[in-house]
């Protein structure tokens, strides 16, 4: 029995229990965790961290624009966010007479400040458990398709009743733990966000693509906004009469600096993260999907870069787009390496082979088996889902093209695509990589899985370049004039377009003949992977006596993350210390490269050694630090507090070594990386001589 026992523990060691500062956890739920945060230095209370009957940290934390974390530190409004958050609103207000992502941006008074159009930001009003409410009228019986309808019916009736569009409220209803478990999350919107400020790229991407996941960084990742509200502090649509929202609860700026070791709390976003799927699913990502996703993009950013050095207007327009494409394509190759070095595939399989064995006569017997089967028969679909994603969805045109087919009975609407398209479009680059991308997907799309409209026209014209010469040249599509007068009047014509025709065929082939086989072995999937869950926590709670080290997923809703200051071993002989200065800035500049070409005015500052009073205990000016906390995409933009609640950084990135945390968290390679708050209050103070923006905020020094 006992041997028995000590084989599950360390087969359970690998999968289940959790590692030192790993974690996402429900801020509802913090009290759980509260003592372990306390034992490891934390100094607040749980009611501190969230709290519906008084202000906490939770008002001082927004979801930014949808897909990023953004924090208030000041009673007017004034938030941070990261400089990547941010870029695709610096671009929409950039030009070549008005660059402001090379030169930078900085409202010096209120009326300078941006509108942005389509922005907004979501407070966390409060969450709930309500998981009673969302299964009512659940049968064991019912099929998986029953379940989701009511599952939705329920959720639907549930968020309506917690909503008030009038003030603001949006609720929403989520899953967690693949469906065993559900929370309302009610959020107060803003919709009037305006941009105050922004260093140059030079700071803000400083390192760019090559440094991008990367440590040591020194990357000034952060931009700045404010949110506005109507004279009563309420939501509202954007309004010269509008004032600045003045919050519940706004961050203090700690001017105290790091040490390693020193406490570390992330409050935000994350987006998405896999922690509990079976080894099968991880092997698909090690070895099929990582690998030629990166090839599909390693493509697509050549050709990018190519005329984007030679242009500075076509650099303008393709900055977001890059950036975009760059960002997934270089964490796939850290995370195909991370999970190759911890074996993460041979340890599930270890511990799904203990697992069945603890699940012989229960309801989860088999349970693993059954994921393996249905891995196998998704593989393929996944496979083409993916390179339908990488590369048919990647040709601009003919997404340009279904949107404009879609809305031609709105002729303003159609003005209005054709308008924001244009103004970042570059033929020569969408030419170029249908002909490359076309090419892969010939090379390595399996017969069955291609359509016979590719096959027929790679016959017909000999070659993806040959086709891609014929679509460009045909297509009216490309014509910024002709599109904006296009009416619903047009349809017929504008529908034999070679490049509507590429978008529809490839469409109809990919919602007949492989969506729905997707679709329908991930609702198998799903309702596997639900019971998979349970089963895990059962097991877990049978060897332990305990299910407190489960955390939900990630699901782009506001969690907490808890770690410490702390450098890594990259590979042997290497320590990394897990802090960076000014001085490591200057070591990379280089005006020759232009991911590296700093401004002029950071040179003379360091010259002249010009610091002001954001300088740590050597003189220098800190940059950037990591931490142990467990972050993912979403992440970005996040407060990093140390142990009192104040405001210590901004986190932007994790470290390249530790990318595969979304499926696997290790204690000695994962370290998310943030910027220190005092090269921030530098840059503003210093560089962009924004003073005034310095005096709304408090500091503790």
């Amino acid at each position: 029995m006992k041997k028995t026992l000590l084989t599950i523990l360390t087969a359970l060691a690998p999968v289940l229990a959790l590692h030192a500062d790993e974690g996402m956890w429900l801020p509802a739920l913090i009290q759980q965790r509260i003592i372990d945060m306390q034992h490891k230095g934390f100094r607040l209370e749980a009611e501190d961290i969230y709290s519906i009957n008084q202000a906490s940290l939770k008002d001082a934390v927004v979801l930014f624009d949808g897909g990023c974390t953004g924090e208030l530190i000041s009673p007017d409004g004034l938030l941070l966010t990261n400089h990547h958050c941010g870029y695709d609103r610096i671009q929409e207000h950039s030009s070549v007479e008005h660059d402001y992502l090379r030169d930078g941006f900085w409202a010096m008074t209120r009326e300078q400040e941006l509108p942005n159009k389509g922005i907004f930001v979501r407070f966390l009003d409060r969450m709930e458990d309500v998981t009673a409410a969302v299964l009512k009228g659940y049968d064991p019986s019912m099929t998986e398709d029953e379940r989701a309808a009511l599952v939705a019916e329920n959720s639907k009736s549930i968020s309506l009743q917690a909503s008030d569009p009038e003030q603001g409220l949006k609720a929403i209803v989520e899953g967690l733990y693949y469906g065993n478990q559900y929370f309302l999350f009610v959020y107060r919107e803003f919709t009037d966000v305006r941009l105050v400020g922004a260093p140059p790229s030079a700071i803000g991407k400083f390192g760019g693509d090559t440094d991008n996941w990367m440590w040591p960084r020194h990357t000034g990742d952060f931009s700045m906004f404010r949110i506005y509200a109507d004279r009563d502090n309420n939501p509202a649509a954007y309004s010269p009469d509008n004032v600045p929202y003045h919050p519940k609860k706004y961050f203090k700026i700690s001017l105290q600096g790091i040490n390693e070791g020193d406490f570390t709390f992330i409050y935000g976003y994350p987006g998405s993260t896999r922690e509990y799927i079976h080894s099968a699913g991880v092997r698909y990502v090690e070895e099929v999907s990582d690998p030629h996703k990166i090839n599909l993009r390693t493509i697509r950013l050549d050709i990018q870069k190519k005329y984007m050095d030679a242009s500075q207007d076509v650099r303008i327009r393709y900055s977001a787009k890059n950036a975009s494409v760059a960002n997934a394509w270089k964490k796939w190759q850290g995370e195909s390496k991370g999970l190759r070095k911890l074996k993460t595939v041979s340890r599930k399989q270890q511990f799904e082979s203990e697992f069945e064995k603890w699940a012989e006569g229960s309801e989860y017997e088999g349970i693993t088996r059954r994921l393996d089967s249905l891995y196998a028969l998704l593989g393929p679909y996944s496979f083409a889902t993916d390179y339908y994603n990488e590369s048919v969805r990647a040709v601009e045109i003919a997404r340009f093209a279904e949107r404009i087919m879609n809305a031609l009975s709105e002729p303003d609407r159609v003005r209005e695509l054709s308008e924001d398209f244009f103004k970042d479009y570059y033929g020569p680059i969408d030419r170029e990589c249908f002909a490359a991308l076309m090419e892969q997907y010939d090379r390595n799309v399996p017969e069955e899985f291609k359509p016979e409209y590719f096959t027929s026209n790679m016959s017909r014209y000999g070659s993806a370049a040959a086709w891609a010469d014929a679509l460009y040249s045909a297509t009216l599509f490309t014509d910024r004039e002709r599109v904006a007068s296009l009416r619903e009047e047009d349809r017929e014509a504008a529908a034999a377009d070679p490049a509507a025709e590429f978008a529809r065929e490839f469409s109809e082939w990919f919602s007949s003949e492989v969506l729905p086989r997707y679709i329908a072995l991930n609702r198998e999937l799903q309702l596997a992977n639900r019971d998979y869950m349970r089963g895990q926590m059962e097991y877990a709670k049978a060897v332990t006596g305990t299910t407190d080290n489960f955390y939900p997923d990630a699901n782009l809703t506001l969690r907490v993350a808890y770690g410490h200051v702390q450098g890594y071993y990259p590979s042997d002989g290497i320590y990394y210390y897990p802090y960076s200065t000014m001085k490591g800035i200057m070591e990379k500049d280089n005006p020759e490269i232009f991911d590296y070409n700093i401004p002029q005015s950071l040179r003379d500052l360091y010259a002249s050694k010009d610091y002001g009073r954001w300088t740590d205990s050597t003189g220098e000016v800190p940059v950037c630090f990591i931490a142990t906390n467990h972050t993912t995409g979403g992440n970005s933009g996040s407060p990093v507090i140390n142990a009192e609640g104040n405001l210590i950084g901004i986190n932007f990135d994790r470290v390249w070594e530790g990318t595969m945390s979304d499926l696997d968290f290790d204690p000695d390679f994962c370290r998310n990386i943030s910027l220190d708050i005092r090269y921030v209050m530098f840059t503003i103070d210093k560089v962009a001589g924004a003073g005034h923006l310095l005096d709304e905020m408090t500091f503790v020094e």
